[in-house]
């Protein structure tokens, strides 16, 4: 049986072909949105096993084996890593048309050199050999990195965060991989458990080194510390959110609700959304102000099953698509800060696929001609991550506006073994531009299309962005 994915996996012309072997399969990865761990890479650390970097973390795979009839003890619990692997093998040929199915298979094939379908017959000899490499091989992290060619990480990381090993990564020299912050306040926003916003505060104020006693202090202290981001290279802010919200709220507004809370006492719920209101575009005005690209995550309908919430915690895979309006606040937050012209390069994602139409019409709205794609509908993010997501999505950006201005792909992702995925889009990409040649769709011009694949795949991003490139860049 041909080892599966096969070389040509997804190039079906001609066309394709040549667009991924010359042009795309080599390029440079810039990954500016993902949740790697800083602390691993800055120690440059080795794996214990492959349980360690490859299910660990792993959402995507807990909820397939939840699914499968696993008991949580394998996925999140206090299994071995041998049991918890086998678990997974046992899990793997029950993928079949889920994304995990092809993931899995390719995350084996790099950087393991493994062919071997995973299934409970080859779980032992797989866990094995990738063990063996893990522990004997060129396998740390920062070595991972440089054989993907990953030229820039971006982390995600808490306005709250010491950025000890930011500091760390910045004092090498020349080094394979640029390893940048990227700014995510979501818990200054999460006003509704009021006992865990103000120990949140505290946090902040041992950070920034600053009294938080006042509406004014914590946006001092937000400043201060979006600074010290900066120093240490972030050009980037990311914000996970329900919806937009963007109602008009007064500095005495905010500074009463600021008070309210710092007494302990929980705000109404409109009150909620007009004091999130004044802090997310506040930070918006800091990140136009440092040149930065400000990026939204909408939509997701987080930790819905409350009792493994108590049991699990947050970000452990209940979570699922969520039907929230979009488009009124996202227009008001936009227009707000363009009426001022202070509306920061943006990047908006979407998990309903419902909003597709929505978020590819609403950038074109706010273009205004200073750089290429300063509006940026992004690549499929979340549940839409897979062939047909990003095939919609590129699709219906070609049609509503640029999709040869698209920043690519990033992992969104905890794991060091999910760079595959953009070679998974980048096969796609390639694909769909060859498809559409062999329909008589696009002339058969191998120097525009090369342009469009390299654009989209690496340029467009490494010039968005401005980040300094690790020497994989060439």
């Amino acid at each position: 049986m041909e080892p599966f994915p096969h070389k040509d996996f997804l190039l079906e012309t001609e066309v394709a072909k040549h667009l991924y072997y010359e042009v795309a399969q080599d390029l440079p990865i810039i990954d500016y949105h993902c949740h790697l761990s800083p602390e691993l890479i800055a120690e440059n650390h080795r794996f214990r096993s492959i349980t360690e970097i490859w299910l660990e973390g792993d959402h995507y795979k807990w909820r397939a084996m939840r699914a499968n009839g696993v008991a949580e003890r394998f996925c999140t619990g206090d299994a071995s890593d041998w049991e918890k692997f086998e678990a997974w093998a046992r899990t793997v040929p029950e993928t079949v048309c889920n994304p995990l199915f092809h993931w899995s298979a390719m995350e084996l094939k790099r950087p393991f050199g493994i062919s071997t379908p995973l299934n409970p017959a080859t779980a032992r000899e797989v866990f094995d050999e990738c063990n063996r490499q893990l522990q004997d091989g060129d396998l740390t992290t920062q070595s991972i990195l440089r054989k993907f060619r990953v030229a820039v990480v971006c982390t995600t990381d808490d306005p709250a965060d010491s950025l000890d090993a930011h500091r760390k990564l910045a004092g090498r020299t020349d080094p394979d991989t640029q390893v940048y912050p990227t700014w995510r306040p979501d818990k200054a926003l999460a006003v509704t458990d009021v006992p865990a916003w103000n120990a949140y505060i505290d946090k902040l104020t041992g950070v920034a080194n600053a009294s938080i006693s006042s509406w004014t202090e914590l946006l001092a202290a937000l400043e201060s510390r979006h600074a010290a981001f900066h120093e240490l290279g972030c050009r980037a802010s990311d914000h996970g959110l329900d919806r937009m919200e963007a109602e008009p709220c007064t500095d005495a507004e905010a500074a009463a609700f600021f008070d309210k809370l710092r007494a302990g006492k929980p705000l109404r719920s409109g009150e909620a959304t007009l004091f999130r209101s004044a802090l997310i575009h506040r930070m918006a005005l800091l990140d136009h102000s440092r040149g930065w690209a400000q990026q939204f995550h909408l939509g997701a309908l987080r930790n819905t099953n409350s009792r493994q919430r108590r049991l699990q915690g947050p970000d452990t895979g209940f979570d699922s698509i969520g039907d929230f309006d979009q488009a009124r606040p996202l227009q008001q937050f936009l227009d707000r800060l363009d009426s001022t012209d202070q509306l920061a390069k943006t990047i908006i994602y979407n998990v309903n696929p419902a909003d597709n139409p929505v978020f590819a019409t609403m950038i074109g709205n706010y273009q205004d001609g200073s750089i290429p794609g300063k509006m940026q509908w992004g690549s499929a993010w979340w549940f839409l991550d897979q062939l047909d997501g990003m095939e919609a999505q590129m699709r219906m950006l070609a049609t509503m506006g640029l999709l040869s201005r698209l920043v690519g792909m990033v992992t969104d992702s905890r794991s060091f073994l999910s760079y595959p995925r953009h070679d998974y889009f980048r096969r796609l990409l390639c694909r769909i531009l060859g498809e559409d040649v062999r329909r008589g769709l696009l002339p058969d011009d191998r120097a525009l299309l090369g342009k469009v694949v390299a654009d989209i795949c690496f340029r467009n991003a490494r010039d968005y962005f401005g980040f300094k490139l690790g020497k994989v860049a060439g």
